[in-house]
């Protein structure tokens, strides 16, 4: 990606606290979650609690995510001609292929289950990006390409991901990473849908993405490493150089933290590395605190709540950052501007 700016257009989002974009921000900016008890037991004999999605009937599995998706999709493409979505190219963010419990054919069957639903096949330039919650930010350095390669005026961005299945919870109770009465140090299981409109900039309102950074942490959280935070920082230090700005030139930070100490760790040692001028605030927003762990979804409905908040003016200031991290120790980081009217 260039210095060259990318817009977010239109956003769509389904969560265990709305199904639509606008009822999921307000939610979230007003701390609100929905955990309720899942149909699955932990070893310690309580109900493995988790911000489960309530859709119309009880659906599971693929029929469940692409119902996800479809609907978001449909929220944020709402107000372009339905004969005209098979002209954009649509970027599906996954789960990764490592990711225990992950479906089987999920690249395979999970797109095509969403043009199914739809009605329509999406353009030429569309694919599948299995890279957990690291993805939407992958999603994005591709749409620059697309968008500025002048193959595609409009790239849509969609991810849809649930871990409320019992190969993938019972994986994450054994490692110790689910939250209970007994564990402090974890996070509650989620799932979501969203999707992102992206285009060149056409004026003021809109949150845009003006650089974008990668990296990858040699002690990731599997890890009998000492967490040292090299690959966010890498990440972040990418993105700022690409923005020609410094971190302390942001208002407000916007993370995939879903409540386990490393993470949270990773973000404070990274901040002391790169920041070197004193600021009185520098916000820090998760929204898995009130949607769970949701997966590839965590990235698209982060930037739908950076969006809502710069829209309606109750964010910190104009200028965000943006960094998420998979398992696996991809990290990536984007810096956000707002351009007010």
């Amino acid at each position: 990606m260039t210095v060259q700016p990318i817009a977010i257009k239109r956003t769509g989002l389904v969560t265990s606290v709305g199904l639509s974009a606008p009822a999921a921000c307000a939610a979230i900016r007003a701390k609100i979650g929905n955990p309720t008890e899942t149909r699955f037991m932990g070893n310690d004999g309580e109900w493995i609690m988790a911000h489960q999605v309530p859709l119309e009937q009880p659906w599971r599995g693929l029929t469940k995510l692409v119902k996800m998706a479809a609907m978001a999709i449909a929220e944020c493409l709402d107000q372009i001609p339905h004969e005209s979505w098979s002209g954009i190219p649509l970027l599906l963010c996954v789960a990764e292929r490592e990711r225990p419990g992950r479906l089987d054919g999920l690249d395979d069957r999970l797109l095509a289950g969403i043009e199914q639903e739809l009605g329509l096949q999406f353009a030429i330039g569309s694919a599948i990006i299995p890279q957990g919650r690291v993805g939407a930010a992958i999603a994005l350095a591709e749409a620059h390409k697309l968008v500025y390669g002048d193959k595609a005026p409009l790239v849509l961005i969609a991810a849809t991901d649930s871990l409320l299945t019992w190969p993938t919870l019972s994986s994450y109770e054994r490692a110790e990473r689910l939250l209970s009465s007994g564990n402090s140090n974890g996070f509650i299981p989620g799932e979501a849908a969203g999707a992102l409109l992206i285009g060149r900039p056409s004026g003021p309102g809109e949150l845009q993405c003006i650089g974008i950074g990668f990296g990858t942490e040699p002690a990731p959280i599997d890890s009998d490493e000492p967490l040292r935070a090299d690959g966010l920082a890498t990440a972040i230090r990418a993105a700022l150089s690409e923005a020609r700005c410094e971190l302390h030139d942001l208002d407000a930070r916007i993370a995939d933290l879903s409540g386990e100490q490393y993470s949270f760790k990773e973000a404070a040692l990274a901040l002391s590395r790169i920041l070197r001028q004193r600021k009185a605030a520098f916000d820090l927003w998760h929204p898995a605190e009130c949607i769970g762990e949701s997966g590839a979804a965590a990235g698209i409905a982060m930037l739908a709540v950076a969006d809502a908040a710069c829209r309606k003016a109750y964010s910190a200031g104009p200028n965000l950052l943006f960094h998420c991290a998979n398992d696996a120790g991809r990290r990536a980081a984007a810096i956000l501007r707002f351009k007010g009217a």
